[in-house]
């Protein structure tokens, strides 16, 4: 369709896309899959206090910094959300989200409800956030122990955080019900196609419809 090029072509502001949900509910597959179908989309680099692995990049895995460069961090605003997690700090920077956002660029971001509440204290009109639901806890169950990772112990301990995590989907701007993996990434990218759309993310407008109403007929 030829009005395609030109309604990409109209700048507007990136948004920040906020996907959580209780462990074995699909949200960190949905992420991958959407990391790897839609280029525009750039997975947020968290901050952390923990030793390097060997096999990790700083800037490219995590950005590395030692507590009193975490704690001038936090303290300067310059974080977006931040957890402390087995005595180490994780926490999401502000600047580089702020600066692609403003370049138009969209940024993701898996996390838990908590760094959710902080993100939207700080940036409300920039969040996009979609909680995932599993269609019954009995699946959920079935997800945790098909992936054969952890004992019957820990997926009992997962369960019973799935169900206070649950108790915020309310907080959330929509809920994606995951019986289906196809289906409900279908449903996340209709959110992200309409959420592209919104007026008030699309300040090229302005220069757009001022150049249509000025336009000359023949």
């Amino acid at each position: 369709m030829p009005s395609a090029p030109i309604d990409r072509a109209i700048r507007r502001r990136g948004l920040m896309l906020v996907l959580s949900s209780p462990s074995g509910a699909g949200k960190s597959t949905i992420s991958r899959n959407l990391l790897e179908s839609d280029t525009s989309f750039e997975l947020s680099i968290s901050v952390t206090t923990r030793a390097r692995r060997g096999s990790e990049i700083d800037g490219r895995h995590y950005h590395f910094r030692t507590l009193r460069e975490f704690e001038s961090m936090r303290d300067n605003d310059e974080l977006l959300e931040w957890a402390e997690v087995h005595g180490n700090f994780y926490a999401t920077p502000r600047a580089p989200v702020e600066r692609a956002l403003s370049e138009g660029r969209d940024m993701l971001f898996d996390i838990d409800w908590q760094g959710a509440e902080q993100m939207r204290d700080k940036m409300r009109a920039d969040i996009v956030s979609i909680f995932i639901l599993p269609p019954t806890m009995r699946e959920l169950k079935g997800r945790l122990r098909r992936r054969a990772e952890d004992t019957e112990a820990v997926i009992g301990a997962r369960l019973a955080n799935a169900r206070a995590e649950i108790e915020h989907w309310r907080d959330y701007d929509y809920v994606v019900v995951n019986d289906d993996l196809d289906a409900a990434f279908a449903q996340v990218e209709a959110v992200i196609v309409a959420e592209r759309l919104r007026r008030d993310r699309r300040p090229g407008l302005f220069d757009f419809v001022q150049g249509l109403l000025g336009e000359k007929l023949d």
